[in-house]
């Protein structure tokens, strides 16, 4: 293995046997033993299935893995992508050795520091301070070694106050502030993260994900990161690997990984506002009577794509004047910006009567993220509301390479009014 890769899996496969807790049963297991002491192969190989969740096998057997090939070299930070079910945690697994794999060997070059569920390689029962440096002992550290970086794993976490609490009292995320500072802070020169950071609130996700990015690009350690977070995976990673039933899909650059994933798992159809009853709009002179928004991802949208929302309005009366709104939040439900149609020369000229608008966010300049979309019709810029649905959208803005010069980000981040059209389909 060259000295600059750090992870080299070769034909790794796993096996489970369906409803079992265990390996198999005795007489399985003697059938195996009988096989390879024949040089034959295992038997009970031939049967597994491909593991697709919604298709019912007729065996008892299921490749939660086959046949996984790739390497890493030491400083990468590969994402590992896929859906529920794909084989990441079990990849993981057994990168870590938690378990063992059923057919092919994976070769790692340094001490490994894992972060695969809430709590992991913790004993409930002991101390904030007596599991760092238990978890540091397995990684092979000094007591020297594990006290000079105590202090900064307690800062990074913000349990000072409870360190000499035993950690079976953590809330679950006190218990994956600990677990990630002291995986992050020890020194292993191989990383690696589930979805578990999902636990954490939105301050500590960004903590974390900037701690694994400066002890990849400044440390030089590995890291391996699973998430369905896609911007974060596209923030964070230079390379990535898709997995679909158990088999790898594909591996490369990031942006074409996480392309390749949405274009595959897309589903085709508008993302759409679940509407009201008649008694919720009863009275009003005028309202929304459905929103959609149209995306060839669902509710992820590539930077440099445009934002479309279809939108039917319906006026109870002839009402002059009548305008639109939308608003746009990100996650934190700050106000990025708020459109307005008459700001745009657009003068809708909506009828008594069902109306059919489009509303264009044309490029919106964007950071990676979640956002909302909230909607108004009212009239001159909100003397009068008759109608707003708050968050009745939400989408999540994926990087993408908009300038063609492979940078996968927008370099004005400052500017907040985009080129937006309303369109009344009517007229």
């Amino acid at each position: 293995m060259s000295s600059s890769i750090a992870i080299k899996v070769e034909n790794l496969s796993k096996m489970y046997r369906l409803g079992q807790v265990g390996t198999g049963t005795l007489s399985h297991d003697l059938k195996r033993w009988w096989a390879l002491t024949r040089g034959k192969e295992d038997p009970y190989l031939k049967i597994g299935q491909v593991n697709k969740r919604s298709e019912k096998g007729d065996s008892q057997y299921t490749w939660a893995l086959k046949d996984i090939s790739f390497q890493v070299n030491q400083g990468d930070v590969l994402g590992i992508v896929g859906s529920n079910g794909a084989g990441k945690s079990t990849l993981l697994k057994l990168l870590s050795r938690v378990t063992s794999p059923t057919e092919g060997r994976v070769k790692v070059k340094g001490r490994i520091a894992s972060l695969l569920e809430v709590g992991t390689g913790f004993h409930p029962e002991m101390t904030g301070r007596e599991n760092i440096y238990m978890n540091g002992a397995i990684l092979g550290m000094s007591r020297h070694e594990i006290k000079r970086k105590f202090d900064d794993i307690v800062e990074f976490a913000g349990i000072a106050k409870y360190t000499e609490t035993p950690v079976k009292r953590y809330s679950s995320g006190m218990y994956v502030r600990l677990a990630f500072a002291v995986a992050a802070h020890l020194e292993s020169e191989i990383l690696i993260v589930d979805e578990v950071l999902a636990v954490g609130d939105m301050e500590f996700q960004k903590k974390c994900l900037s701690k694994m990015n400066d002890i990849s690009h400044n440390d030089g350690r590995t890291v391996l990161f699973v998430s369905h977070n896609l911007p974060s995976v596209q923030a964070l990673c230079n390379r990535a690997i898709s997995l679909e039933f158990g088999q790898k899909r594909m591996e490369g650059d990031t942006a074409d990984v996480i392309a390749d994933y949405l274009k595959k798992n897309k589903g085709g159809d508008a993302v759409k506002w679940n509407g009201r009853s008649e008694a919720e709009v009863a009275g009003k002179l005028a309202y929304f009577s459905d929103i959609s928004l149209h995306s060839q991802f669902d509710n992820n949208i590539q930077m440099g794509d445009d934002i479309v929302l279809n939108i039917g309005v319906t006026l109870t009366d002839d009402i002059q004047g009548v305008m639109l709104r939308i608003m746009l939040h990100d996650s934190n439900e700050q106000l990025i910006t708020s459109l307005f149609s008459l700001d745009f020369g657009t003068d809708l000229k909506l009828k008594k009567g069902y109306n059919s608008t489009r509303i264009t966010v044309k490029k919106p300049n964007l950071l990676p993220g979640d956002y909302k979309i909230s909607l108004s019709v009212l009239y001159n810029y909100g003397s009068q509301v008759y109608d707003t649905i708050n968050d009745c959208i939400t989408f999540t803005m994926l990087v993408a390479d908009v300038t063609g010069t492979g940078v996968p980000f927008l370099s004005d981040r400052g500017k907040m009014w985009f080129d937006t059209e309303f369109v009344n389909l009517n007229a």
